[in-house]
């Protein structure tokens, strides 16, 4: 078994694990970062260029620093999480979660059985199969050291949230509220009133049903912002 996961582990302990956003393949930048020890780092694999030997490696260098690594992937196809679970990343999140069968289908790509229908492969996300004596445990334990999260971003979800809700092993949810205006009619204007008022409503729904937003779980930073920010520091005059 790989490092425990740690976004996973905040979950359970109630406290809030902090990461970094990378949207484009950089094993130097987690490794520069490394002594800073986050609990997890966070690959845009939706919008970012992230190949499948692009993932290994991250997964690796997060590994020896001991942060977990998570994705957003691409799709919800099952072959496409797969991948990333198989070189290693620990926690998924879907994009364009909108129904109760989508959100079903994210859940059964995540997951080993009895829960999902996740493959077995001889690969590092499944430790190479390396004296895995007992799988029945090793599923199980697999389970328990996976996050699964829907991002809610299309106009649909108001109509559905209920159902998606309704769905087990969706560890936290999320808007994007880019994508989300748009679905709602107001493309690029995630500021407008009535997309706030709309996001708003859907963190209250998903509190209330019992389940958790991003902000319940994890505080995120953009390496594109820490880099912007810190170059801005540098370049101010001195004193």
């Amino acid at each position: 078994m790989k490092n425990k996961n740690r976004l996973k582990q905040a979950i359970r302990d109630k406290r809030i694990a902090r990461g970094y956003n990378l949207n484009f393949p950089s094993p130097h930048v987690i490794e520069i970062l490394g002594p800073l020890d986050f609990d997890f780092v966070w690959f845009d694999g939706e919008h970012g260029p992230f190949t499948v030997e692009h993932l290994e490696h991250l997964c690796r260098t997060a590994e020896s620093v001991g942060a977990t690594p998570i994705a957003r992937v691409p799709d919800i196809r099952t072959s496409t999480i797969l991948q990333f679970l198989d070189c290693g990343v620990q926690g998924i999140v879907g994009p364009h979660i909108a129904t109760r069968e989508a959100a079903e289908q994210l859940v059964r790509a995540c997951y080993f059985g009895p829960l999902g229908e996740r493959s077995f492969g001889g690969n590092r996300g499944c430790d190479y199969d390396y004296e895995l004596s007992d799988k029945v445990a090793y599923y199980r334990e697999c389970n328990d050291n996976v996050v699964v999260s829907a991002l809610l971003e299309d106009g649909g979800v108001l109509e559905n949230l209920d159902e998606i809700l309704s769905v087990e092993g969706i560890d936290y949810f999320d808007v994007g509220p880019n994508d989300f205006a748009q679905g709602l009619g107001f493309p690029g204007e995630p500021q407008r009133a009535e997309v706030v008022d709309a996001i708003d409503s859907v963190y209250r729904r998903v509190r209330a049903g019992g389940g958790k937003i991003g902000a319940d779980v994890l505080r995120m930073a953009p390496v594109k912002q820490l880099l912007w920010e810190g170059g801005r520091r540098f370049l101010e005059p001195q004193q």
